[in-house]
């Protein structure tokens, strides 16, 4: 497989409007990396620019320590893997994952040889002579996959490939993608604005927003120690609650609650007495004990665990999700007294995280 670098790109359209700023990343050889973020962030834009499909008005991308970027995409030894599949609707499976080899003229029994190869990792044998039209979506996902795999690339690329399935066969196919990396052990950059397929995919993420990089880490460093507000609020579902408090003393103080601080946040807080600052807390992080009245208004019942939102204080209180272990048969009013396990702490002027 291949080391990719990109190093300052940007990417800024004739109208002015710039959609990437100052992009750097290293992706090491067989590595998996995800870049995710809300629409119009800039994810996209970026792989487009790996890709060749988008020029890079600024920056350097390097491929193995080699300069590609004023390269063709045609000789750029990537393969693209689209969110709509592209794939020839009057070619059979077959047909559809062999031509790319057909075109370069390759000898029909290489291209046999790797069809069938491709066919077998993705479980395709059977449909090599149906027509796309005759397949579910996430058959036309493993055609479009296995098209790529034949051209043995560098780097596979993957934009949103399974925004355009159900739940169920995404959670499929994502585990199809997983398994495909660690089987090939593939250099490979998947878009997605999905945190789930984020955390669950990739080696490490690159949280985007507004064209910026916001954090990249380990899907473990992403959720458990996020840069700022945006990462701490993208990642996690539910999303992490955010509350405005007082320092106060060595407790934070809001509407209706309080809560003490260990020695260690004291330290970190010794310059924001008086000060407003946010407490973010993960919904998982919220457990049943004395300390924070919650008025309850939605009861979702998942099972092993309990999605309870409410309100601190009465109905018109600050709102707060709790991810409470249990069957819970809490009721639209009820009042109930939580805690909080472990808390993150950011600065309200610049939404970073305060450590």
């Amino acid at each position: 497989m291949a080391e990719l670098s990109l190093q300052h790109i940007d990417k800024i359209y004739d109208n002015k409007v710039q959609a990437v700023f100052d992009f750097n990343l290293d992706v090491k050889d067989g590595e998996l990396i995800v870049l995710v973020g809300p629409s119009g962030c800039g994810k996209s834009t970026t792989l487009r620019m790996v890709a060749g499909l988008e020029d890079i008005s600024a920056g350097h991308l390097l491929l193995d320590g080699k300069d590609i970027t004023r390269v063709p995409a045609k000789d750029r030894d990537m393969a693209m893997v689209f969110q709509n599949y592209a794939l020839y609707g009057h070619m059979t499976v077959y047909e559809n994952m062999a031509f790319s080899l057909t075109l370069r003229k390759e000898n029909p029994n290489v291209i046999h040889k790797k069809v069938m190869a491709a066919a077998e990792i993705l479980g395709l044998t059977s449909q090599l002579n149906k027509k796309p039209a005759q397949l579910s979506g996430g058959q036309r996902q493993r055609v479009a996959m296995g098209r790529s795999i034949v051209r043995n690339p560098k780097v596979f690329l993957f934009d949103e490939p399974l925004s355009n399935l159900d739940a169920k066969l995404r959670g499929a196919t994502r585990r199809e993608i997983l398994l495909l990396h660690k089987r090939l052990n593939a250099t490979m950059l998947y878009v997605t604005h999905d945190q789930t397929e984020a955390l669950t995919l990739a080696d490490r993420i690159v949280c985007m927003s507004m064209g910026h990089v916001q954090q990249v880490g380990t899907p473990l460093e992403l959720y458990d120690s996020p840069n700022n507000v945006f990462v701490a609020s993208f990642i996690g579902l539910p999303p992490m609650n955010l509350l405005d408090v007082e320092v106060d003393h060595g407790e934070l103080v809001g509407k209706d609650f309080r809560v003490s601080l260990n020695p260690e946040q004291k330290r970190l807080l010794e310059s924001y007495q008086g000060k407003p600052v946010i407490l973010g807390v993960r919904p998982e992080d919220v457990e049943e004990g004395a300390g924070i009245p919650l008025t309850v208004s939605v009861n979702e019942n998942l099972g092993m665990n309990t999605l309870v939102y409410g309100n601190i204080g009465g109905p018109s209180g600050i709102k707060l999700s709790a991810k409470l272990k249990g069957w819970k048969n809490y009721r639209h009013g009820d009042r109930i007294q939580v805690c909080f396990k472990r808390i993150h702490l950011f600065d309200k002027e610049t939404t970073n995280a305060i450590r």
